[in-house]
């Protein structure tokens, strides 16, 4: 559709639902995946600091209302607020909507009636809703009162990072989905000895596949460490 084509949106083929650790978070994984099948609460607001998946999830939210048919639209508002609110016209017409970032459109009026507006509409269509932010709505500094009460209505989840232990199975599931085997002591080393945030850590285990691919070796604790000796000084040697 002509406005997913503005805005420059492809979405990663790898997020969905199935690729997302729930762990502390599955009641709201699985209302998400309710509402994007059209067959639960048309609204709901996450919020968490950075790397809990909030985009992950409203992408993958969309994907699947896809797959069941339903039309969807991913609008990330930190690309959105180059162009203008104009983008939510005739929005209404979709099935579900994904509006990621409602914070950063915080005290524009312009954009914060139209996000007023689009909520209305949909609601008024029986349509569904998914907003995400890094804040909770009574903390958000929205400015429009009646935008601001929407934004309280339906479900609200706070998404909860994941523990060590998740982490370990996150990179061991991620792991075997590009069929290597990484043990639980070596996904600990990992841990210790690297960025810790799951997008850094999904970013490594890419770069690990590749480097073990290439070396023709498995993903053992001697392998990782120097690889990662290798990425601080290049002139280490080889792996």
């Amino acid at each position: 559709m002509p406005k997913q084509l503005a805005l420059g949106l492809t979405l990663p083929e790898s997020t969905s639902l199935e690729s997302y650790l729930p762990a502390a978070n599955q009641q709201a994984v699985a209302d998400l995946a309710a509402c994007a099948r059209g067959s639960g609460e048309p609204f709901i607001y996450l919020w968490g600091a950075t790397q809990t998946g909030k985009s992950h999830l409203l992408q993958a939210a969309t994907q699947l209302a896809d797959q069941v048919g339903r039309s969807a639209l991913y609008i990330p508002l930190d690309q959105a607020t180059q162009l203008s609110p104009a983008i939510f016209d005739d929005l209404e017409q979709m099935d579900l909507i994904c509006l990621d970032g409602v914070e950063l459109i915080a005290g524009q009026a312009d954009w914060e009636q139209g996000v007023f507006g689009l909520f209305n509409r949909l609601r008024e269509r029986d349509k569904s809703l998914l907003v995400a932010a890094r804040c909770s709505p009574l903390n958000l500094p929205i400015r429009l009162p009646d935008l601001l009460s929407r934004l309280s209505w339906g479900l609200c989840y706070q998404l909860q990072p994941l523990n060590d232990q998740d982490k370990i199975q996150a990179l061991s599931t991620a792991a075997a989905g590009r069929g290597l085997a990484l043990s639980d002591e070596t996904a600990r080393y990992i841990l210790r000895h690297t960025q810790r945030d799951m997008g850094s850590l999904r970013q490594l285990l890419r770069q690990l596949d590749q480097a073990s691919l290439e070396a023709k070796r498995g993903l053992t604790i001697t392998f990782i460490k120097t690889f990662l000796e290798h990425q601080t000084d290049p002139q280490a040697g080889g792996l």
